[in-house]
């Protein structure tokens, strides 16, 4: 257990210390700096924006930013329900997998059109090899855009007063060919040479241990892994995700595929800093969002280690912790250091099945999703965090009685009033589809595993997955039906776009407006206080408005135990 616990530490320590530099490198990519890798790419790049047609140097202003945004995306969902809905009969297809119904091609393309990978589907059986590589285009191209929409927002707080705030498929192609290639690429390569398939071969029969002839799903694994993990997506090549042995062969795959997950959220906070020369306003929401994820992931590693007590009191021994549905070659350990990576930054991949996790497990996991906020998505995750900064400065504002600002600019009653939609549309999102979905047991009662405590978990998991565009479940619940299908469709469309509309739009209206320069009155947000304040805005929004609902679910089901 000592063992697991220092490969933890290390993981964590080398990602944070390669996360500094790989933050600056992110920094000078967005603006405009040379770069090492420009020989190489500076070409490609080149090539798109010829053969589009587009002018990477035509500045667009926030609302053209969205729009150029929420187009691409409707042209990427046209496309993929035309996949997904007839792969049956196009190439790329050995194992003769059918094609998708109506309800799950929409879930299934909506799902990796947000950057969540919601699977109701099981990957080695449910798509293709063509299908599985469109999926992966999307996870390259929608992390892309989450990264784009950030840099607006960095964009904007850089320049002392602006309109124009650079061009949105500028920073989507860089995002693509400059960050998330280049650490895909990488990581593939570990990934090969360490056992995971890359073949466009069907099933392969084997024999196991037993003597019998079993057929074992194969592909493209190694190159749909890495941006899998990259771009913060989760998707699962194979139904088991990474506790399928061919996505995740060893512990050392595991703790590089954790890097995987967390190295671009974190460098994203210090490209942050280094962009609008600010780094101890950086290092201030790094010390906020580690502080949160610390109280998350500690608890969940050490219940998962301490072992289930109904299990012991059957007289089990418990020893190696709480392994039900668990790999024994992890450990309960990295699977609850892993548990709670995956859904504070919305991977939502698995190296464990969070269904068996311990009540309070589940909740922590629940949590980290209910905020949203502590690292986060690439991209996302600032977008999220600025509306807590943006109500933290408002609340400190009346606290010392004056007009609330924010790197120069005075908060008025428009930024404040798309802060409090968005800071309230997560948890009605969440609580309205858990709500429904406990009121019409005729379309719900039937697909949940367990009764009483951990069947309602089994909901809640399920809407709050989908609004934090997480994508991972309890999988308990048999999620393959039009009404899950297509409610969570809904929910994870608006827990998509209404938080980086709500951003963006701040974003760009305080970059419009005239600068204050900095007095002895000015409110220091790069300090700890502030960075107080805006945990306790974080803890005080999550627990008013999701504690009812675990203490229904994973509360109630913890005392239950005893």
């Amino acid at each position: 257990m000592n063992t697991d616990i220092l490969g933890i530490i290390a993981m964590f320590g080398i990602t944070l210390l390669l996360a500094i530099p790989f933050g600056q490198y992110i920094a000078k990519v967005y603006a405009g700096d040379k770069t090492f890798l420009d020989p190489v790419l500076g070409p490609i790049e080149r090539f798109f924006y010829k053969t589009s047609g587009i002018n990477p140097n035509e500045e667009m202003n926030w609302k053209e930013h969205l729009v150029a945004l929420l187009t691409i995306n409707l042209l990427w969902f046209l496309m993929s329900m035309g996949i997904l809905m007839n792969m049956g009969s196009l190439p790329l297809n050995p194992d003769g997998n059918p094609s998708q119904s109506a309800d799950l091609a929409f879930n299934t393309t909506i799902s990796f059109l947000v950057n969540c990978n919601l699977q109701h589907y099981s990957g080695e059986t449910g798509i293709s090899y063509l299908g599985q590589i469109w999926l992966m285009f999307l996870q390259f191209v929608t992390a892309g855009v989450g990264m784009a929409a950030a840099v607006v927002l960095f964009k904007a707080f850089r320049e002392k007063s602006a309109t124009q705030l650079g061009n949105f498929y500028h920073y989507f192609l860089k995002s693509c060919t400059r960050i998330l290639l280049p650490v895909s690429l990488v990581l593939a390569a570990i990934f090969v040479f360490n056992g995971m398939p890359m073949t466009f071969e069907g099933k392969d029969t084997l024999t196991n241990l037993q003597g019998n002839t079993v057929e074992v799903s194969r592909g493209p694994v190694a190159a749909f892994v890495p941006i899998k993990h990259v771009g913060t997506n989760g998707g699962g090549f194979f139904g088991a995700n990474g506790s399928h042995p061919l996505e995740n062969p060893s512990y050392l795959t595991n703790m590089v595929e954790m890097f995987g997950q967390l190295i671009i959220p974190m460098a994203m906070v210090f490209a942050f800093g280094y962009f609008i020369r600010r780094k101890k306003f950086a290092w201030m929401m790094f010390g906020v969002m580690t502080v949160g994820f610390l109280l998350l992931v500690i608890p969940n590693i050490t219940m998962e280690m301490n072992g289930n007590p109904a299990i012991a009191q059957m007289g089990i021994d418990n020893a190696l912790g709480a392994m039900e549905g668990k790999e024994i070659r992890f450990g309960a350990a990295a699977s609850g250091f892993w548990s709670i990576v995956t859904t504070v930054i919305s991977t939502g991949s698995i190296n464990s099945m969070h269904d068996s996790s311990m009540p309070l497990s589940g909740m922590n996991e629940l949590l980290a999703m209910m905020v949203n906020a502590f690292y986060g998505g690439v991209g996302a995750g600032i977008l999220n965090f600025l509306i807590f900064i943006i109500l933290a400065v408002f609340i400190s504002g009346l606290m010392v009685g004056r007009t609330p600002e924010f790197m120069g600019k005075k908060i008025e009653a428009r930024e404040m009033k798309i802060a409090l939609i968005i800071a309230l549309a997560h948890p009605l999102l969440i609580l309205v589809g858990t709500a429904f979905a406990a009121a019409l047991p005729q379309y719900t009662s039937a697909t949940l595993a367990n009764p009483g405590f951990h069947g309602f978990s089994e909901m809640l998991y399920e809407y709050t997955s989908s609004a934090a565009n997480n994508g991972s479940g309890f999988e308990g619940l048999g999620d393959n039906t039009p009404f899950w299908n297509i409610s969570t469709g809904i929910v994870l469309l608006l827990g998509r776009f209404l938080p980086i509309i709500g951003p963006v739009a701040i974003a760009g209206l305080l970059a419009e407006k005239k600068f204050i320069p900095e007095s002895a009155g000015t409110l220091k947000t790069d300090t700890a206080t502030f960075g107080l304040m805006v945990f306790a805005v974080i803890a005080i929004i999550a627990a008013l408005a999701f504690f009812p609902a675990l203490a229904l679910g994973p509360i109630a089901e913890y005392f239950s135990l005893y």
